[in-house]
């Protein structure tokens, strides 16, 4: 069995209690070395295997799965935040699938929630936005065209960029081309949960001014949007004493 687990945002106690559980009876723990807090293998038992897939292949990945299912092991493959966020696991199940190997995913806390916490923010903001954008530059790895910044900031909608620290300023011309205004409130997040998380709270036109002077190069997230100040924003209805719910009558 091969368990794809999400190891959290960066604080080792931020796994779930299922993903922890999970590392410590593993036979075999595949992990994200470049991204997954180490900290997170001190869970393991002290006859388990560890690999690191920063140094490895797809298919020497796969290999590691096979091998382990041939001798009735058990196997987590560790990744950061949840897996189900730029984690690239479909193309490793599709494999599995293919071997007749057997799988399940644990979720995880993903780095955009814990940016938000970081920021104590709140991404859905009543008549501020209730929609949140969660999207990347074109790099390496391609974005579809009908997926562009440009067509995503034309919505005004809260947006949370991965994988585009070493972009910002093409990034800002984007933001901008596409509607949003150079003074729009816009936050990086270096690290979030981790020991040294670090943000930094600016506008969409001084994102790489501000990466820069906070030396921020990689591992962050930028967050965009009005609700990165939220100073205007109107009440919740669902506790308004004025509003009848299901388990709440509305007073006079």
């Amino acid at each position: 069995m091969v368990h794809f687990v999400g190891a959290g945002s960066g604080a080792p106690d931020l796994i779930t209690i299922r993903g922890k559980k999970l590392l410590e009876e593993a036979d075999v723990i595949i992990y994200a070395g470049s991204l997954v807090n180490p900290q997170l293998l001190e869970y393991r038992k002290e006859s388990c295997a560890v690999y690191n897939s920063a140094k490895m292949t797809l298919e020497e990945v796969l290999e590691v799965m096979a091998d382990a299912e041939e001798k009735g092991l058990t196997t987590v493959r560790l990744h950061t935040g949840d897996p189900c966020l730029y984690g690239a696991i479909r193309e490793q199940m599709d494999v599995l699938d293919e071997k007749g190997i057997a799988y399940d995913s644990t979720p995880g806390v993903s780095s955009f929630c814990g940016a938000a916490a970081a920021l104590d923010l709140e991404y859905t903001l009543p008549e501020v936005s209730q929609s949140v954008v969660i999207t990347r530059m074109a790099g390496r790895t391609p974005v579809p065209e009908k997926e562009s910044i440009e067509s995503f900031a034309a919505h005004q909608a809260t947006m949370v960029i991965f994988l585009s620290t070493t972009m910002l300023d093409e990034l800002s011309k984007r933001l901008i081309a596409g509607g949003y205004k150079a003074d729009t409130p816009a936050a990086i997040v270096y690290k979030a949960t981790w020991d040294d998380e670090k943000t930094a709270v600016c506008t969409v036109g001084t994102l790489a001014e501000t990466a820069r002077a906070n030396k921020i190069t990689k591992t962050a997230l930028m967050i965009i949007g009005d609700v990165v100040t939220h100073t205007k924003y109107d009440r919740s209805k669902l506790y308004h004493p004025t509003f009848t719910t299901e388990f709440r009558q509305a007073s006079e």
